[in-house]
């Protein structure tokens, strides 16, 4: 997670007290757009203070999801500028310029445990791991394609591939989500399955597209940087939908 240390460096207006257990306090709008942009996936409680619904809650779940930044602001002009009037909890992420928002007054029941749910579904980044978990924020994501990386946890493949596609997939905002997908994992067979895959075959590169539940495969060969853009770009020009596609079985959840 981001320090207080760092914050403060980067913009003034970034405030933290021991009494908001070192969390950012946010309060202007700058502070605000600095603290979203600095990583992937970012949670800010817009809430009026510290007796607010959600607020001690939120400052638990902040402890145990250290993979994401997580601010305060109490400040109701910058709430403004997000669209919101009531106390909320948002969290934003960039690989779809998504803001999903929580409103405090409509949850029913509001613990750590749901804040902690409510991070790690939504969690999605420039590329995300595919599991149980993840596969909610994805499939809700108005980004309906998927660009696959299918690899083997543990080979140098797996880690040489994911930094390459993390480095590709700000190119494809708003068009594509990146997923990972790792092949060595039982659960995710049926996954590898859908495209006409196994283990042993990885690692590849898919594309999916939600909306036809149309999929294709990058042909074999080097998984290079170029390639996969190129794989997007002609989905894009819809050149795909003349390709055959990949996987021979009918469709299953993935």
């Amino acid at each position: 997670m981001l320090t207080t240390l760092f914050f403060s460096l980067l913009v003034s207006s970034v405030v933290a007290t021991e009494k908001d257990s070192a969390l950012p306090r946010l309060t202007d709008t700058k502070a605000a757009e600095a603290f979203i942009d600095s990583a992937d996936v970012v949670v800010i409680g817009f809430l009026e203070g510290e007796e607010s619904k959600g607020y001690k809650e939120l400052v638990a779940a902040a402890k145990r999801v250290e993979s994401v930044p997580v601010a305060i602001c109490t400040e109701k002009e910058v709430w403004a500028d997000y669209g919101l009037s009531s106390d909320t909890i948002t969290l934003f992420r960039k690989a779809d310029n998504h803001q999903e928002n929580l409103v405090t007054a409509d949850a029913k029941k509001l613990e750590a445990d749901g804040l902690v749910n409510f991070i790690t579904v939504n969690e999605v980044r420039y590329i995300t791991e595919y599991n149980q978990v993840t596969a909610v924020g994805l499939f809700n994501s108005e980004v309906k394609t998927h660009l696959l990386l299918f690899a083997n946890r543990g080979t140098k493949e797996y880690t040489e591939l994911t930094e390459k596609l993390r480095a590709l997939a700000p190119e494809f905002t708003g068009k594509f989500l990146f997923v990972l997908v790792n092949g060595a994992v039982k659960s995710n067979l049926r996954s590898l399955a859908y495209f006409g895959l196994k283990s042993n075959n990885l690692p590849r590169v898919g594309l999916y597209d939600g909306d036809t539940d149309m999929k294709w495969l990058l042909p074999e060969g080097e998984i290079s940087t170029e390639r996969v853009r190129e794989f997007c770009q002609s989905f894009l020009r819809g050149e795909l939908k003349e390709v055959k596609q990949a996987g021979a079985e009918a469709k299953t959840e993935l």
